[in-house]
């Protein structure tokens, strides 16, 4: 975050989850961002303007503020707040949990720190689920762990020669439409070829052993369901490139992304082949993993109590 008398601008990015078979468990941090620029209003109360989008139902970033703010009898202060973003919304790259994690920030960086275990609990709280708020919080690649009352998350860095490739068709996915093809019942079998693998994934990504992956990403939870209403999963899935490390549904879709590191842009031609011989418009780009904050949860580098006191007027 930076802030100086007049502007405070705050970022948050986005994420993909799941990474196969990490179903609300795993995600990773990426360098899509959700920017605010605030300023202090000339109105009573939180003033919202929103850049090259229009905001689509609920305002998660007002909502979260609201909801910490009331927690901690804080009252809302007059503010005008520009918002842009990389993150496509319904794209399946963490657009909401974003948002929510956001307005959290943007109440730390005026009221000053708030303990790293209240901000996963409550945005968990407001998400639904913790994978990507785990992600956009903290960075770098997250293991989340729902225990009663709380959210707990362990952190590690993103292998940096492994490249994430993603593409995004020009499809909006509600997740909870996503959700709704989902089982309510699985069988031992796929649990436990689940569990197998995610200990498998998280060795492989440790240990750099990236001829693990492609085993390593498969899943039986969630993908195979969601293949009837993504399209081009199920061909992405089935890609074969000597230089392919392997493929999964970006939290619940419609993004896809592929791991690789080397040959990034044949991959991402194999890729864009998919969505143009099905005539759907799409966006692939290859993305930077926003790195872990290591054992400290994220602060305002240039917070100091006298601008955050200016900042509550």
């Amino acid at each position: 975050m930076r802030t100086n008398d007049d502007e405070m601008i705050l970022k948050v990015p986005g994420s993909i989850a799941n990474l196969g078979p990490g179903f609300d468990t795993l995600a990773v941090a990426v360098q899509l961002y959700l920017t605010l620029r605030v300023r202090k209003g000339t109105e009573p109360g939180l003033h919202f303007e929103f850049v090259n989008q229009r905001l689509e139902g609920e305002n998660y970033i007002e909502r979260s503020f609201r909801h910490i703010a009331a927690r901690h009898n804080f009252p809302i202060p007059s503010l005008h707040i520009c918002v842009e973003s990389d993150i496509p919304m319904k794209g399946g790259l963490g657009s909401s949990a974003a948002a929510t994690v956001a307005g959290l920030r943007l109440f730390e960086a005026i009221t000053g720190p708030v303990d790293e275990q209240e901000l996963l609990t409550t945005a968990c709280e407001l998400e639904g689920h913790p994978d990507n708020i785990a992600a956009a919080l903290l960075g770098g690649l997250t293991v989340s762990c729902e225990v009663p009352g709380a959210l707990r998350v362990l952190r590690a860095s993103w292998p940096e020669s492994l490249a994430i490739i993603v593409v995004t068709p020009e499809l909006h996915l509600a997740t909870t439409a996503s959700r709704a093809v989902l089982p309510e019942m699985v069988s031992r079998a796929d649990a436990i070829f689940n569990v197998q693998r995610v200990a498998f994934l998280l060795e492989a990504l440790r240990s750099a052993d990236f001829a693990l992956l492609r085993e390593a990403l498969e899943d039986r939870l969630h993908q195979p369901y969601r293949a009837a209403i993504v399209p081009g999963l199920k061909e992405a899935i089935e890609l074969d490139h000597p230089s392919l490390l392997g493929v999964c549904l970006s939290g619940a879709g419609p993004s896809i992304v592929a791991m690789a590191q080397q040959h990034i842009d044949e991959i991402s031609a194999l890729l864009s082949d998919i969505y143009i011989r099905k005539s759907i418009p799409f966006k692939i780009r290859t993305l930077q993993v926003h790195p872990t904050h290591g054992k400290q949860p994220v602060r305002a580098r240039s917070y100091c109590a006298e601008s955050a006191a200016s900042w509550k007027a």
